[in-house]
């Protein structure tokens, strides 16, 4: 989704990843066998991204301060309390089934690309510290896999960029399509669903309209930024050959799956917290974490905080009709569901950014920030 950035930290973030794709194209390594580039500090890079993930922790205690203060500490403390803490593993499975298929996207989005330089085990290691970034305004941050690529192989950032959006993209529909079934049934929100399935879709549109792009683009080449066209191009044509008609379906296909996974896990939250499992609760908890997911990525806050949360509690005080379901129960079912997903990703990927981060030609992002000051 689109959204002014305003704050100081986007546009800083911004402006970084800005700079490093002019700095990648202009080193000209656009073959995909041109091989890494010269060692940095690893040291530096994780130093500067602990500090953003330490920023994102505190922010997710606020958050959860704030639901225990709304939601009252003693009935949450009980509906904790009652939990079924044998449903954990089979909860924590489905959100591990959710990043497979994930990583089975990511590798697939490569691959149309054409890029077959880069190992799979150092793919992995790649895909999961890129969950660390979820803490990033918009997940901007993600862009940190384009250039561990790039680091990796010698491929442009300009080139694999697009990845990450293809794939937020792919998510977007993929989560409003699982949402979509619960809208039938109750009617909340679809006019924001519908506005978003008709933004995104216009943007698959425009970027299939090779013409018209390129058009604008040799428009551009007249304007103050008309130096930095080519690095348009490449980013454009990435993107064109992502969201064609076969890898858009089959990215949105593993969305489907992937994400389906997740809602399942939310299901056996409300389960596990004492509601009667029923198809009408699968239905619901498909579409109240769908929604919740969805919003939460449309904020563009980090890692939708706030957001995520206040959907999920309030859609199951909407959706679900069961004594049971109160509104300490509520934010029961959103801490132990953002747990086991946001929180259990992050912890996930800060191995593979441990792992990454030793690498001895990991990039520094505090050279990077340096270089673009």
């Amino acid at each position: 989704m689109l959204q002014k950035v305003g704050s100081p930290c986007q546009r800083a973030t911004l402006h970084t990843w800005t700079h490093e794709l002019q700095i990648t194209y202009d080193r000209r390594t656009p073959r995909a066998d041109a091989g890494p580039l010269p060692p940095r500090n690893p040291r530096l890079m994780f130093d500067q991204i602990r500090s953003r993930l330490l920023i994102g922790v505190l922010a997710g205690v606020v958050v959860m301060a704030a639901m225990v203060l709304v939601f009252d500490a003693g009935n949450l403390a009980d509906a904790l309390r009652n939990f079924d803490w044998r449903l954990l593993p089979l909860i924590l499975g489905l959100t591990v089934i959710n990043y497979v298929l994930r990583f089975v996207k990511w590798q697939y989005f490569l691959r149309v690309l054409d890029i077959r330089s880069l190992t799979r085990w150092d793919s992995a290691q790649i895909f999961l510290a890129g969950f660390t970034m979820a803490l990033t305004p918009g997940k901007v941050g993600e862009y940190l896999k384009a250039y561990l690529v790039r680091v990796r192989t010698g491929v442009p950032m300009a080139r694999t960029a697009p990845v990450i959006f293809a794939e937020r993209l792919s998510d977007g529909f993929a989560l409003l399509i699982l949402a979509s079934f619960g809208l039938l049934v109750f009617r909340q929100g679809w006019q924001i669903m519908v506005a978003g399935t008709i933004l995104m879709a216009l943007v698959v549109v425009l970027i299939q309209r090779e013409e018209l792009v390129h058009s604008l683009l040799r428009w551009l080449e007249g304007t103050r930024i008309g130096a930095r066209v080519h690095l348009l191009e490449q980013l454009y044509d990435s993107a064109h050959e992502l969201l064609r008609p076969r890898p858009l379906l089959v990215a949105v296909s593993l969305g489907v799956a992937s994400w389906l996974g997740e809602c399942l896990a939310f299901v056996l939250v409300l389960v596990g917290l004492g509601i009667d499992p029923s198809w009408s609760l699968v239905t619901a908890g498909i579409f109240v974490f769908a929604s919740a997911t969805w919003i939460g990525g449309a904020s563009m806050l980090p890692g939708g905080l706030g957001a995520a949360e206040l959907t999920v509690a309030g859609l199951l005080l909407l959706t679900i009709d069961d004594p049971a379901m109160t509104p300490g129960l509520a934010g029961a079912a959103t801490l132990l569901i953002r747990f086991a997903t946001l929180w259990f990703g992050i912890l996930i990927g800060s191995i593979g950014l441990v792992r990454v981060s030793r690498w001895r030609d990991a990039p520094s992002a505090v050279e990077t920030v340096s270089e673009a000051s």
